[in-house]
């Protein structure tokens, strides 16, 4: 985070704590809800039948105690980073997970899941949560929480806390682009507008169920992801330029859709944090940030596993220095790119604080 960053989160938690807006805990809010896929999955498909887990080495080898913990990243997630920001001290458990109980959901709750997206019907195919259970499990939460805390500070936990959520590019990387049945089908175009509906769809059902500040992250450049690179890139040095362009329809296709909520809703707070840029600027000039490659991942060969574009588990081959590395794996951010993104998201979230 730049200087200025800085002191405008420390001006913005000043005044915030000055009007008694802080919790007890001294965060800024008083829990952070979390839906998604794989990029803020903390740990849910550790509890799941499904090939997409990130419970063995070497992923989190950077994290705490370098154990592994569900998380698709070498350390920290973006989320994780965001949640430090805003004062918390321990991150709000996944849901699936034995900590998700008594007090530990006071601060929030984390229901994103990897292999999951917008379109359920890939999520289910995934054996992944489906966005649409995802919210049912919240559902369940407010139930188990109003337990814990009593109705009113329930109710006041669930209207002030932070909800995000990142889904869509499993949709496009490993549902769309790969199977003929729905390519052949539709656009990409076409398929981005159907997740848009079942964007519009996630945000008013939690709106009914009390969600009041609501962050949705945008497409990244899913033509720069090392796995697109190697896939689908023909050997050509670059990004895929196409899926670029079909993540850029994508995301003035969500940030419409977010402006006619925000109308719809006017009591409700919706920022679309740009990730596009973010990453991209990053991936085209690595250097300017502090990193050594952009291309392809720090574990095992970097590209696309034998089985999977995840961290092979039979040969955890990885870099020395994953700092030097914007991707992790074949698919997600290392923990110093996820720092970049927190930063960028914290400046862009102001609004929901």
């Amino acid at each position: 985070m730049d200087a200025y960053s800085r002191r405008l989160m420390c001006l913005v938690f000043a005044l915030l704590v000055s009007k008694g807006y802080a919790q007890e805990s001294t965060s800024l809010v008083p829990a952070i809800m979390t839906f998604g896929d794989s990029v803020v999955d903390v740990g849910n498909n550790d509890y799941l039948p499904t090939i997409f887990k990130a419970n063995y080495p070497p992923y989190g080898r950077d994290f705490a105690n370098q154990k592994p913990t569900g998380r698709f990243c070498n350390g920290k997630l973006a989320t994780d980073i965001t949640a430090e920001t805003l004062g918390f001290t321990t991150y709000p458990p996944a849901y699936l997970s034995p900590e998700a109980s008594g007090k530990n959901l006071l601060i929030g709750a984390n229901f994103a899941s990897a292999g999951s997206g917008y379109d359920d019907k890939a999520s289910y195919i995934n054996h992944a949560i489906t966005l649409t259970q995802q919210v049912e499990y919240f559902k369940e939460y407010k139930g188990k929480l109003a337990k814990v805390a009593g109705s009113d500070k329930s109710a006041s936990i669930i209207k002030d806390s932070i909800y995000l959520l990142s889904a869509g590019s499993g949709d496009f990387l490993q549902n769309y682009y790969v199977n003929p049945l729905i390519n052949h089908l539709y656009t990409p175009d076409q398929y981005g507008s159907m997740l848009i509906d079942s964007f519009k769809t996630f945000v008013k059902n939690i709106y009914g169920l009390g969600a009041r500040k609501i962050g949705v992250t945008s497409l990244p450049p899913l033509g720069c992801i090392p796995l697109a690179r190697t896939l689908f890139g023909y050997h050509e040095k670059g990004c895929v330029a196409q899926f670029n362009t079909d993540a850029q329809q994508f995301n003035k296709k969500l940030n419409s859709a977010a402006a006619s909520l925000q109308k719809q809703y006017p009591d409700l707070k919706i920022v679309v944090f740009d990730i596009f840029k973010a990453l991209y600027d990053v991936i085209k000039s690595p250097s300017n940030y502090g990193f050594v490659e952009a291309t392809r991942g720090c574990c095992g060969t970097g590209t696309v596993e034998t089985t999977s574009f995840l961290c092979n588990p039979k040969s955890p081959g990885t870099c020395p220095n994953a700092t030097q590395y914007v991707f992790w794996d074949s698919v997600h951010p290392s923990q110093a790119a996820n720092q970049v993104l927190a930063d960028a998201l914290i400046v862009q979230g102001i609004a929901l604080i």
